[in-house]
Formats: C-alpha cells, structure tokens, sequence
C-alpha cells in the first residue's frame, strides 16, 4: 500500500462504498461473434460492481498460473481440443469465490450448449447461487459478418473497437494505453459463417432452457451501442 498514491485509494475506497449500495446480481451473457458482448460488458463490470469472468481469460489465466484447473486444461488446448465442461465449470467456480466478484457476476462465453447450462446450474444452486438475468445480443447474420471483419481488439484488456462504428480514437490505438489494436485471425467472413451456423444450432435450446426459468431477456444488438447500453441498465 505504501507504494499506491493516496489518491488512487481514496478512489478505489469511494468506489467500494459506492458498489455496497447496489444489488447483488449475477448475469449471463449470449450472443454469436461480434454481436457486442465484448463492448457492452467492461460497462457493465464498472456500473455495477461484478466480476466479469469470459472463459476464454479464465483458462489462459489459469494455465499460466499452473493451477490444478489449468494443468489439466493445457493438454486438451494445445491438441487443439475442447476442454472438458467440468474443468470449466470448476474454473468458474473459483473465480466467483475471489472478493471480486462478492457483488456477483458477468459470465461471458459460457455457457454454449445446454449440457454447459445444466452443469453450471447444478453449480450454482448447490452454492446457493441465482441467476438473476440472461441476456441475448441479437443482431442478424450479415451485420454481424461486416462487424466482425471491421473488429480490431486490445489483446491485453480485451477491449474492443470496430474501424466503422466503433473506431478509437487514434486509428490503430487503443484509446487508454495507445497500445496497438490487433485483428484476430478468425475475424473473417468464411470462419465467420461457420461459427454462426454451429452458434444458431447449439444456442436455440439454451435460450429456451432460459426462457422456462424466467430469466431470460433479449436486447437488440445492431442499435447505437449508447442505446444497446440503455436497454441493458434499464
């Protein structure tokens, strides 16, 4: 502490009497690629004090930790493999008991399929856990192809910009670091199209799952994200 300027706790202590004012909430994010998961989740984390957990990092995380979790997920993920729902649901797991997320949760990127869900759940309830909403982006297929093949990323915070609707503010720089922004290697119309296929297949029954709990609610993707974000902290 001695090394953190005063300034900067006072900050992090007024956030923290700000978050214990608001409702616990723990949230599931759905949506195909490029449907704006990506932009709309980094407000959610800082409007309303959760943890934001993609599996995606967790397991990247985890393996460069060397954690029990991520030595057993290394093996599946450099044969190119899918790792196993178990090991991403213990993952999970672990993250949602660190202080960060005392206020609740953003899980992005899982679940996927409904086996994913029901594992999850059973998880959830036997910490004695709720799910309070679950959110769809939806946005029709060929705006999510020109989304995609216009996305440029922040590698190291995974924040997310589009060259047409999104742009920074220094093209090809990230507007907090003025580190440089990357396009992914799969951000393109032929893998694109794959994905949505195999995305439309697996998801239709999981929203179903979500709609029978009552939890589930959809928000119109391809809007002005100021509106995207209007719709989801209504």
């Amino acid at each position: 502490l001695s090394n953190i300027k005063t300034e900067t706790l006072f900050e992090e202590l007024k956030r923290r009497f700000r978050c214990s004012a608001l409702p616990k909430k723990n949230m599931i994010l759905l949506g195909a690629p490029g449907s704006g998961k990506g932009t709309q989740a980094p407000k959610l984390k800082e409007e309303l004090c959760l943890c934001h957990l993609s599996t995606g990092d967790l397991l990247r995380d985890e393996i460069t930790k060397g954690t029990p979790n991520g030595s057993k997920a290394k093996p599946f993920m450099e044969r190119g493999e899918l790792v196993p729902d178990d090991l991403i649901v213990g993952m999970i797991e672990s993250a949602i008991e660190q202080p960060a997320c005392d206020r609740g949760m953003i899980l992005d990127g899982f679940p996927r399929t409904l086996a994913q869900a029901k594992k999850l759940n059973e998880m959830l309830f036997n910490k004695k856990i709720k799910v309070d909403k679950v959110v769809e982006f939806h946005v029709e297929d060929e705006i999510l192809i020109e989304r995609i093949e216009g996305r440029r990323i922040h590698p190291a915070s995974g924040r997310s910009y589009h060259v047409k609707f999104n742009p920074p503010k220094i093209e090809g720089k990230d507007d907090f670091t003025g580190e440089p922004l990357v396009q992914r290697k799969d951000d393109n119309a032929e893998v694109l199209k794959k994905r949505l296929n195999c995305y439309h297949n697996l998801t239709t029954p999981l929203i179903d799952f979500y709609k029978q709990q009552g939890v589930y609610a959809r928000v119109k993707g391809n809007q002005e994200i100021g509106k995207v974000w209007k719709d989801l902290s209504g």
